[in-house]
């Protein structure tokens, strides 16, 4: 027999390639963190011996699931100003806290916190927007956790950055820094047309071509910012980055909820990503993305949390059951975003954006071993006729027992293994007294 790291026997496996899958009474094979296999239980059970076994009688696995657009560290900065509209949120309150506190401390605090519910919550991979990305890439780093590093851009000072060049110097030195690193990727992350200047943007697209980089951005997030641009510029922030250079397969554009049919069939033509962030989308009012018609057109849609300040979780099981019930609501039918298609947007589809695809998102042999287990083994998990739909529409993120990443068991039977649940709850609760004293 050949001698493996770990197999787990598992009830049904939903690798989501090929799409609308489900296996049953099969074993997914790790070697050397990686997928060797997926067999038949009595197969790899005759042909390979494993170092670990794990047995999950009444569990799904899927892929380790992939927010593609989160702000990690305000996850300290959750419930602070609630029921506001987006604008009046940012400008009177989120804004201002943070040029009181934002500092490297604050962000490594802040990501261990949000890398704790997030792998509780079944995600392996995190794309992530925010100041000082090296203690984000730190505190992801010793998680365990996969992550891609926003090299962020604005033209205002903040407390990371004084100026759009060292914005710039900072974000190529990371760059530089984790080029080779199993874990950690870069994207460029200006933060939205009107926080970005056009040097800049032009700049931004001039050194995602030279690096191969995707550049992940805030679009058309409200009917508001579209409106004021085309009152003070004369056209709407698509079209600006369209002339720019910017609308291209590199692009990670999130939200989008007021485009034009002219603007979708625009993403489809040059292959450009879209990220849907449905709860924040809500809780801020600032309108409905058009996933059906972006899907229909061939446009590749992820799926992502935001960060807890707007949300107010990193739960992306809750993510996808909104988004699939949002976009029949939207599109006006029942059989939009089925529950297949939803997991693949919080799966491969997120990969795909990434750039990650060749190597997570889907359960397939010679990907990484990025891998979640849920137990469906409770009574509003019955009767189970597809388990597939019943982990879309009701299944929640506290049924995950298991969470992998290349093979390390990063959660198991619902305890953290390389964070301390109890050290991070102390930190945000000092956080909370230092921030709502101030």
């Amino acid at each position: 027999m050949e001698s493996i790291d770990a197999i787990i026997h598992a009830r049904w496996i939903v690798p989501v390639e090929p799409a609308d899958t489900v296996l049953e009474n099969h074993s997914l094979l790790i070697r050397d963190g990686r997928i060797l296999a997926l067999l038949p239980r009595n197969e790899a059970e005759s042909a390979y011996e494993a170092k670990v076994v794990h047995e999950l009688s009444h569990h799904v696995l899927i892929p380790g699931l992939v927010n593609a657009h989160s702000h990690a560290a305000m996850s300290l900065l959750r419930g602070l100003a609630d029921d506001l509209p987006l604008m009046t949120w940012l400008n009177e309150h989120i804004w201002p806290a943070e040029q009181r506190h934002v500092s490297a401390e604050f962000v490594h605090d802040g990501a261990e916190l949000a890398i704790a519910e997030m792998l509780l919550g079944g995600i392996t991979c995190f794309n992530d927007m925010y100041f000082f990305p090296e203690m984000t890439a730190k505190a992801a780093t010793q998680a365990g956790i996969r992550v891609s590093l926003g090299m962020i851009l604005i033209d205002f000072p903040s407390s990371y950055a004084q100026s759009p060049a060292e914005y710039f110097d900072k974000g190529l030195s990371l760059h530089d820094h984790y080029r080779h690193h199993p874990l950690v990727s870069t994207v460029f992350a200006p933060h939205s047309p009107y926080t970005v200047s056009e040097k800049n943007l032009e700049r931004v697209g001039a050194l995602a071509a030279e690096l191969e980089a995707p550049i992940h951005i805030h679009l058309h997030e409200t009917a508001e910012e579209v409106a004021q641009a085309v009152a003070s510029e004369g056209e709407r922030p698509f079209a600006k980055l369209d002339r720019l250079g910017l609308i291209s397969p590199e692009l990670i554009a999130v939200h989008l909820t007021q485009l034009e049919t002219a603007e979708i069939e625009r993403m489809a033509d040059v292959g450009a990503h879209a990220v849907h962030c449905p709860e924040s989308n809500l809780k801020l009012a600032s309108g409905f993305c058009p996933v059906h018609e972006l899907m229909q057109a061939g446009i590749n849609v992820a799926l992502g949390t935001d960060g807890a300040a707007s949300n107010n979780d990193l739960d992306l099981f809750g993510e996808m059951r909104t988004a699939a019930l949002l976009a029949k609501a939207v599109a006006g039918d029942a059989a939009a975003l089925p529950a297949h298609a939803a997991l693949r947007m919080a799966t491969l589809n997120g990969a795909r954006a990434l750039g990650l695809s060749d190597v997570i998102g889907s359960l397939e042999a010679g990907k990484f071993a990025d891998i979640t287990a849920i137990s469906l083994d409770d009574l509003h998990s019955e009767p189970m006729y597809n388990p597939l739909s019943q982990l879309v529409y009701a299944s929640n993120r506290n049924q995950i027992s298991d969470v992998w990443v290349a093979g390390r068991h990063l959660v198991r039977e619902r305890e953290l293994t390389t964070i301390s649940r109890g050290e991070v709850i102390a930190k945000a609760r000092r956080w909370r007294d230092k921030i709502a004293a101030s």
